[in-house]
């Protein structure tokens, strides 16, 4: 099927210009003005902005963690991602440690996703034990369409040692791969943790004292020193604060190349969220925790001068019956909060809306640099002839506000509850395909795995 859309404002990392666009099946066959009907279906987008689908590049779906199982599995949390403009996201498929083989973890992720997907994904693949066979493995990793990993320098299922952690990224360098990696320093939060529990700090509020900041920049200055003696290109996941950003800006400045990701909850929330009463501050449990707002404004510059790459929701939703598992003990709280449905439309609102980045930058954060990152440039991440047809129709003048009450996500609350929307998505298309129209969702279940090139990203 064909579709023109005239009229619209197609925006790119570079430029904003006033064009049409037409789609023919899966791809787009032009973008420039006037273009003819050609027995297209005609849709007149006149005021709205036109991004190519935004890609999550951190996300949890059906993931098995502190005793339970994330409240989003890949139908609802993709139906969620589709309806807030995102078109493909890049889970996290995960090796086990006993053994297990990275093989195993990929089958293991699309029996979880496969024929369930209402965008289309892919996954990074977590290593969480490295030993000859998992080294032979990478190579089928990428022959599977897998070139990004990701490593934990935290939670004890999941983390590698320094060591491993230096075999492992100069491996993955030599194959033209990288690692996106979790910076804290384990053993020091859990002291920190054992010490708030032996003195009878229970409550939520303990949860960012246990993980500080300082904790987070010693792990990113660890692991670029790692990344330096192997030579290797790292991307710092998740990152929340000044102090690690300087670590990031000093490892540059001797010519490493650092990738950086962050996430609107630390753009926009903050750690006094955790000292509301009655253990309302358990919904914002995360790790790393909320910061300062100081460190807010830091990023918010980073955003700004081009200095963090993209910005990805690390959606790892849980309901309120589930943080309750932490009632008596704030460790035992599940970690991660819910965003994969709100990140465009807050970007827009709090980032270009308030001059703190434009509209183009919105498309680099959230379209082009992750599409260049994760292998699937210029298939996506871009309006131009031959890309997929994955197109956002985003109304800058629709006005809302974020309610559990109204979003997809398969959870009974959001950390943006009450924030105020000024531009909302309006309809999405994924490979031609109207999926979204009028903010309602009329396709589900069309997405599609996409098998990754290698990184393309350069600064």
């Amino acid at each position: 099927m064909r579709y023109l859309l005239k009229n619209g404002t197609v925006v790119s990392g570079e430029k904003s210009m006033k064009a049409d666009v037409l789609t023919d099946g899966e791809k787009i066959l032009a973008v420039g003005e006037k273009l003819p009907e050609d027995g297209a279906n005609v849709i007149d987008v006149t005021g709205k902005l036109l991004f190519p689908g935004f890609i999550d590049g951190h996300t949890h779906l059906d993931l098995d963690v502190a005793g339970t199982v994330t409240a989003d599995d890949f139908e609802t949390g993709t139906k969620a991602a589709l309806l807030g403009g995102t078109t493909m996201v890049v889970d996290y498929a995960s090796q086990d440690k006993g053994g297990h083989t990275l093989k195993e973890g990929l089958e293991k992720w699309h029996k979880k996703a496969d024929g369930k997907c209402s965008c289309d994904y892919s996954f990074h693949m977590s290593i969480v034990e490295w030993n000859e066979e998992t080294e032979k493995e990478i190579q089928d990793m990428i022959d599977a369409g897998i070139t990004s990993f990701k490593l934990y320098m935290t939670y004890p299922a999941m983390m590698v040692g320094d060591g491993d952690i230096y075999k492992i990224i100069k491996k993955l360098n030599k194959e033209g791969c990288f690692a996106g990696v979790h910076c804290e320093n384990a053993e020091v939060i859990d002291a920190l943790s054992q010490e708030a529990k032996a003195a009878g700090r229970l409550g939520p509020e303990n949860h960012p004292l246990v993980r500080p900041d300082t904790m987070e920049a010693e792990a990113v200055h660890r692991l670029l020193v790692i990344a330096e003696a192997a030579g290797a290109p790292v991307m710092i996941v998740h990152l929340t604060n000044r102090k690690a950003y300087q670590e990031v800006m000093a490892a540059r400045a001797r010519g490493q190349i650092v990738y950086v990701e962050t996430c609107p909850h630390y753009l926009l929330l903050d750690d006094s969220k955790y000292s509301l009463p009655d253990f309302e501050g358990a919904r914002y449990v995360c790790a790393p925790p909320l910061r300062k707002k100081e460190d807010q404004e830091c990023l918010w510059k980073a955003l700004a001068n081009g200095q963090i790459q993209t910005v990805a929701t690390d959606h790892c939703s849980f309901t309120l019956e589930q943080r309750a598992l932490g009632k008596d003990d704030f460790t035992k709280i599940p970690g991660g909060l819910p965003g994969i449905q709100t990140r465009g439309s807050l970007l827009y609102t709090y980032g270009v809306r308030m001059g703190r980045i434009s509209q183009e930058q919105m498309c680099s954060l959230l379209c082009e640099n992750p599409a260049k990152l994760y292998g699937v440039y210029p298939r996506k991440g871009v309006l131009a002839p031959g890309s997929d047809a994955d197109i956002v129709i985003f109304d800058p003048e629709k006005e809302s506000s974020i309610s559990a009450k109204t979003h997809a996500c398969n959870t009974d609350n959001t950390p943006f509850e009450g924030f105020a929307l000024h531009g909302e998505i309006d309809s999405v298309f994924l490979r031609g395909t109207l999926c979204v129209s009028g903010g309602k969702l009329l396709r589900e279940k069309q997405g599609t795995y996409i098998h990754r090139d290698k990184n393309s990203f350069r600064f």
